[in-house]
């Protein structure tokens, strides 16, 4: 028998258990149509488990490293079996929280592979979901006022590197490693690749990156990136730019040797394993949108600012629409949705205002734009820069690396943009982005009081450095 839904959306991560629970809450009949397990790639592949088995490597580096703070240890010792299951029963317990909070809502979830069907019997427009159950019974067809795909994404690879999850890896297959190789080739040098760069580098692995671009990061600040080279080179970490990658030289035996043109010069890399780290693609396939008139462009599915498809009354959220393919964007494209389903009249997303962060060793965070972006577009600049090494914290903290810069316009007095680099900054970003939604001017983050000792301070001092008054430089 056909179920009758004023909502229901193709996918249970971030993005579509968080829409759910704001349906739930406007009053909407919901159900999650889920393949795999609630929360997704980010709780299962991605952001929890990545960031569970960094904070174990940055725990062994720091035990290492002891007689700095102190305290003698010897024979310090890594127990990757443990790591694994310390990182297994952080994603379990938050599993068990998504699942009670689709109770709570009294949100239906179906497990199994749905896919859109055009017209028909039960309704003359698209949108209609046929179920596959996982438990292989007959298929649950379910006929909702609206649908929302938010059906995410997966590892991209490049043309001829195939995945064999032994000698080539995607993050996923390095998230379920046994034990660690002694040494490893990671293909990209954006985000994901620099995080487990330095994760398996706090190991003990030899790592060497390999970055088409001209720098690691390069969608960060130039300086962001030019320090990050500069922190991980001393960390022994083998950094190679400008290198293009030729998949067809592949070699697997024993370890995995590729060549590579680097500056035009060509290159051979060995290691025990690869690990692709080029992106991410939508998962568009196998849902049904032959079956409608939705729209896709270069692999993402199209939407409006309300995240409407051609079809109005089915709406696309997260990775599969592309754009900036990070949890919390597709939390809160999520709820813009329902609340337009539910005629709440939302703002429209300012992506400008989107904190970024790399949570590498050490951690990356940005809000708004670059200065090289902020030149592009024709300000006039004014640029406040406060280093890590003055600020007491750090130093007790025995991480002074890094600093926080300030871009903002010299005429109008507005943040443009703020980067950071250093000690948990992704945790003390969200003052910028703050400030940055309520217009709020150098002078006025200068003005709030940062108490002492606190690494926000630098937060303060580089507000002051915007217009030359830093205290501490």
């Amino acid at each position: 028998m056909a179920q009758e839904y004023d909502l229901v959306i193709l996918g249970g991560g971030t993005g579509g258990y968080v829409a759910a629970i704001r349906a739930s809450q406007l009053g909407l009949k919901t159900a999650i149509v889920e393949k795999g397990k609630l929360g997704g790639t980010c709780l299962h592949k991605g952001c929890i488990p990545s960031k569970a088995l960094l904070r174990s490597a940055e725990v062994f580096a720091t035990t290492k490293r002891g007689e700095d703070f102190g305290v003698i240890t010897s024979d310090v010792s890594l127990d990757f079996g443990k790591v694994q299951a310390r990182k297994n029963k952080i994603i379990d317990q938050l599993h068990k929280g998504v699942q009670h909070l689709m109770k709570q809502g009294k949100i239906d979830v179906y497990e199994g592979i749905g896919r859109i069907l055009g017209p028909s019997i039960f309704s003359p427009m698209p949108g209609t979901i046929s179920v596959e159950m996982n438990n292989g019974t007959e298929n649950e067809m379910l006929i909702p006022k609206n649908v929302i795909v938010a059906t995410g994404s997966r590892p991209r690879t490049l043309p001829g590197l195939d995945i064999d999850g032994e000698f080539v890896m995607s993050s996923d297959e390095a998230l379920q490693l046994k034990e660690l190789p002694k040494s490893i080739l990671i293909i990209g040098g954006g985000v994901i690749g620099i995080e487990w760069a330095s994760m398996l580098s706090d190991f003990g692995v030899d790592v060497t990156v390999l970055e088409f671009a001209d720098r690691i990061i390069p969608t960060e600040d130039k300086e962001i990136s030019k320090e990050m080279q500069r922190v991980m080179k001393k960390r022994g970490i083998n950094l190679v730019t400008s290198t293009k990658v030729l998949p067809e030289t592949i070699v697997k035996d024993q370890e995995v040797s590729i060549s590579a043109e680097v500056k035009g010069v060509l290159k051979q890399f060995k290691a025990e394993k690869l690990l692709v780290s080029v992106g991410r693609q939508a998962n568009l396939e196998g849902i049904g949108l032959e079956n409608t008139d939705i729209q896709a462009e270069n692999g993402f599915i199209v939407t409006n600012e309300f995240f409407q498809t051609k079809e109005s009354h089915i709406y696309a959220i997260g990775d599969v629409i592309g754009g900036l393919q990070l949890a919390h964007v597709a939390s809160h494209e999520g709820i813009i949705a329902v609340e337009h389903i539910a005629g709440e009249k939302p703002s429209p997303m300012n992506y400008n205002l989107v904190s970024r962060c790399i949570y590498s060793n050490p951690e990356v965070s940005s809000v708004g734009i670059t200065e090289e972006q902020a030149k592009e577009k024709g300000h006039k600049l004014k640029i406040g820069k406060f280093s890590f090494r003055a600020i007491g914290k750090a130093l007790v903290f025995g991480e002074s690396d890094g600093f926080v810069k300030i871009v903002a316009d010299s005429e109008t007095d507005d943040i443009l943009g703020v980067h950071m680099i250093g000690p948990h900054v992704t945790d003390m970003i969200t003052e910028a982005g703050l400030a940055m939604v309520l217009d709020a001017t150098p002078w006025e983050i200068a003005h709030t009081i940062h108490p002492h000792p606190t690494l926000t301070e630098a937060i303060g001092e580089a507000a002051l450095a915007v217009d030359g008054k830093a205290i501490h430089s």
